[in-house]
């Protein structure tokens, strides 16, 4: 019986997909109506239950929510139901990190031991000498899929703590890798600096001079409001909801919430020229320009990296955009400066990338004029893509550069070669390996899974000085070569520019 009145209220849920009503608006276009019909389209394609999206085109903002906080208690998406973003806060804790630089108690170039003193990770070299820019590029080299337990205000602190062992993986700027780690440490830095815990830091530095009403950091805030709790999809199965729901415990590298409404509020200001709508002055214009100026090249891609903000051309935009995965939740914002725009999709599914990535390619298309390229390297943002336009080079390299085991502290990265043929798989140190991926190469050092559940990603190999391949980067991840695990000898000052 129980399973049976699920089932109803799932379909109760679903069937607000069939044709759902726009619980938000604010402003309406032939455009944006043609969007909000391809977003119901791709929500009963992908099960995802609930969206919020928005677009802020100049002075003209339009927001719609479509589909149900979860499909067992269903309420209308509005445009102030919160939302955790996820790894879009990586975002808002470099905003309060410029803050900080402007009023003269932080300095990007400088090492993270001149504020956090006892601060040490596997090698010395690098506990020396990574800066709080490494910290805000993933360019610190170490291994960054970790996380420490909720201890309350003593959560980044006590996590910070325990990086002693943490695997170094690259020197400091030698291989972009996607690095949660690194933020988390930025939030401690934060909180030092100003002597709050991260949660009031984030309070005072960015939520309250924005005026965003609805964000928060903790399940506490979250529940206060209208929540969209998240999502797993499983094949092609009906969404069950995401239980328990486990907020980030890194503030900075994950935990923010907020609604659409605030999100765009935030998105107006990163696109403006440093002032809040009530006028205050928050950021120079200089500081929004130089988080969205390329820091470096993510080798083996297209894109680039800002402060937080990653960075890719479509056709004749650049954009700036940070998305997140948490918890049965993906979730997408992206900034086109010269352009005076910006989107925001939010979705409660973890089918919600499917989606987000149709959607945000019509909308550059349709708003911007925007082209994706042939073979155009696109890079891991926070959240999974695919390939919008590629075809494997008719001429494979030599697959014996890249055939061997790769390895980080969690998994191994196992590279093969039948027949010139290259297979991939991730075998954890734990647990059943991953299905063998099948790639072939679109461009140098660029291939493509070509079959499976992972067909269309990319996964990219990284040179290291001499030219010999000695990552590669899977999801935005780095592992190393076996056998050629760096140290901090090899790490220059240079390198840190």
């Amino acid at each position: 019986m129980r399973r049976l009145c699920a089932l109803v209220l799932v379909l109760a849920g679903l069937s607000r997909l069939e044709s759902p009503r726009p619980n938000a608006q604010t402003g309406t276009d032939v455009r944006f109506n043609t969007i909000g019909a391809l977003v119901d389209a791709k929500m009963r394609e992908f099960h995802v239950p609930g969206v919020a999206i928005g677009i802020a085109d100049g002075n003209r903002l339009t927001m719609r929510g479509l589909g149900v906080t979860g499909v067992e208690d269903p309420l209308p998406i509005t445009e102030h139901t919160v939302f955790p973003i996820a790894s879009i806060s990586k975002t808002f804790a470099a905003t309060a990190v410029m803050r900080l630089v402007e009023q003269g108690k932080l300095d990007l170039r400088a090492p993270v031991r001149r504020y956090l003193p006892d601060f040490r990770v596997q090698d010395e070299g690098v506990s020396r000498e990574v800066t709080i820019w490494h910290l805000l590029t993933h360019t610190s080299g170490w291994e960054g899929q970790v996380s420490g337990p909720e201890r309350g205000e003593e959560t980044l602190k006590n996590f910070v703590g325990t990086l002693d062992h943490l695997m170094q993986l690259a020197p400091p700027g030698a291989a972009w890798s996607y690095n949660n780690a690194g933020f988390s440490v930025a939030g401690r830095v934060i909180e030092v600096v100003t002597g709050q815990s991260i949660n009031a830091a984030i309070r005072d530095l960015v939520f309250k001079p924005l005026g965003l009403a609805h964000a928060g950091t903790t399940a506490g805030d979250f529940i206060a409001n209208r929540f969209a709790i998240g999502h797993l999809n499983r094949g092609d199965a009906l969404p069950e909801l995401q239980r328990p729901f486990s907020p980030s415990t890194s503030v900075t590298a994950g935990g923010v919430g907020l609604c659409l409404a605030d999100l765009l509020t935030y998105a107006r200001f990163h696109l403006g020229d440093g002032t809040a709508a009530t006028g205050d002055r928050v950021l120079s214009r200089a500081a929004l320009e130089q988080m969205r100026t390329s820091q470096l090249h993510k080798q083996a891609t297209d894109d680039d990296i800002g402060l937080a903000w990653h960075l890719r051309s479509v056709g004749p935009i650049r954009t700036a955009a940070h998305g997140g995965t948490l918890a049965g939740h993906i979730l997408l914002l992206e900034l086109v400066p010269d352009r005076n725009f910006a989107l925001a999709i939010l979705t409660n599914s973890s089918n919600g990338w499917r989606l987000i990535q149709d959607v945000e390619r019509v909308i550059l298309k349709s708003y911007l004029g925007a082209t994706f390229a042939r073979n155009q390297a696109i890079a891991h943002r926070g959240l999974v893509e695919t390939l919008p336009d590629v075809a494997p080079l008719t001429a494979q390299p030599d697959t014996m550069a890249y055939v061997g085991r790769y390895v980080r502290p969690m998994n191994a990265v196992v590279v093969r070669a039948e027949r010139q043929q290259l297979f991939i798989q991730v075998r954890p140190n734990s647990g059943d390996p991953q299905p063998e991926m099948p790639v072939a190469f679109y461009g140098p050092d660029r291939a493509l899974v070509t079959a499976g559940p992972d067909r269309g990603q990319s996964i990219e190999f990284v040179r290291a000085a001499d030219g010999a391949v000695k990552w590669i980067r899977v999801v935005g991840r780095i592992a190393v070569r076996d056998g050629e695990r760096p140290t901090g000898q090899a790490f220059s000052r240079s390198q840190a520019q």
